[in-house]
């Protein structure tokens, strides 16, 4: 019996998130800056033998036991195994450090994972663009998610990155930085969990609506602006500088982000945020397509118990930054 494991880290985007929709940079440049964290999605595959009734095995928050591809309900399950063009029979585990639906890129985690994974069972190696762009695919295009293509790159390559979109191309730039001001980076960063799951294709439909007749394009131009602006501040600005210049053009980037859609934010968000900006944040949003899941915050070390008390009814996520993005951890033949 053959067994496999992936691990493929979740995101936390901090500028350009809506630049990254195949609708927006087909026409205009789009890029997003953002790090892959330490919470993964781990994906295991075992081989079956042919004494069970099932020829697939799907486990996650339910369990799928299935004899043809037709029947599998889990959409990127089927659609992977479909592009891929096979149907093995092989039993397949989803976990996560993280709940799903909460702005983390959990969704594309698993579609890397899960391609990578099915490459090592077939005893390839695939590269890390490809990972990305043929998870891109498959959620665009043959699922037909309302999802962008910053998350799936993320899930493939890990890291600090800069992504770069267009029609032709999508490149993919190591951010910059000092090993200090990395340091400096991870500790002023908060993230506090809503506890409020949603569906990002609901909530982004308004949004993709809204771009693609173009509502939008003056609002996403200044937010592609502000990767590059937050790339000479991470590059030029002093240790001292750095974070209270990146919190204020987040928050500018935030109040960019919530006239995309009526759907992205909410009064519970709104008034929360607000509270702990006074408290002495520099700067935040929340992760993800907006409506609930976790929100990001720079804080200042003097300002962490204020913020801390404020969210106290939050559940605070320890997180550290990753760079290896999706990775097989276990193999067995």
């Amino acid at each position: 019996m053959k067994r496999i494991i992936s691990r493929t880290p979740v995101r936390i985007s901090f500028f350009g998130g809506g630049t990254d929709y195949p609708g927006y940079y087909c026409r205009n440049p789009g890029a997003t800056l953002g790090t892959t964290i330490d919470k993964y999605t781990y994906v295991s595959i075992n081989t079956l033998s042919h004494f069970f009734d099932h020829n697939l095995r799907v486990s996650y928050s339910k369990i799928e036991l299935v004899k043809t591809l037709d029947e599998v309900q889990h959409p990127s399950v089927r659609a992977c195994l479909s592009h891929r063009g096979i149907f093995p029979l092989i039993d397949i585990h989803i976990s996560s450090d993280l709940p799903a639906r909460t702005g983390l890129g959990s969704s594309s985690s698993f579609t890397v994972g899960f391609l990578n994974a099915l490459s090592a069972m077939e005893g390839k190696k695939s590269s890390k663009q490809k990972l990305a762009e043929e998870a891109c695919y498959i959620e665009q295009q043959v699922i037909h998610e309302h999802v962008g293509s910053q998350d799936q790159f993320h899930a493939a390559y890990g890291g600090m990155n800069i992504f770069e979109f267009s029609a032709s191309q999508i490149k993919v730039r190591p951010l910059v930085i000092s090993s200090e001001k990395k340091k400096i980076f991870q500790e002023h960063l908060l993230v506090f969990y809503t506890g409020i799951t949603r569906y990002a294709n609901e909530v982004v439909k308004e949004q993709i609506d809204k771009t693609e007749k173009r509502n939008n394009d003056a609002y996403l131009s200044r937010m592609y602006d502000m990767v590059f602006e937050a790339e000479d501040i991470i590059s030029e600005a002093s240790e001292r500088e750095m974070m209270p210049l990146l919190g204020t053009l987040l928050d500018e980037s935030w109040n960019f982000k919530k006239k995309l859609s009526n759907q992205i934010s909410n009064p519970f968000i709104d008034n929360l945020y607000a509270k702990i900006l006074d408290a002495g944040a520099f700067g935040g949003k929340l992760c993800g397509a907006g409506s609930g899941g976790f929100l990001a915050f720079f804080v200042p070390p003097e300002a962490r118990s204020r913020v801390r008390q404020i969210a106290a009814d939050l559940l605070e996520v320890q997180l550290s930054f990753e760079t290896e993005g999706s990775t097989i951890i276990y193999m067995k033949e």
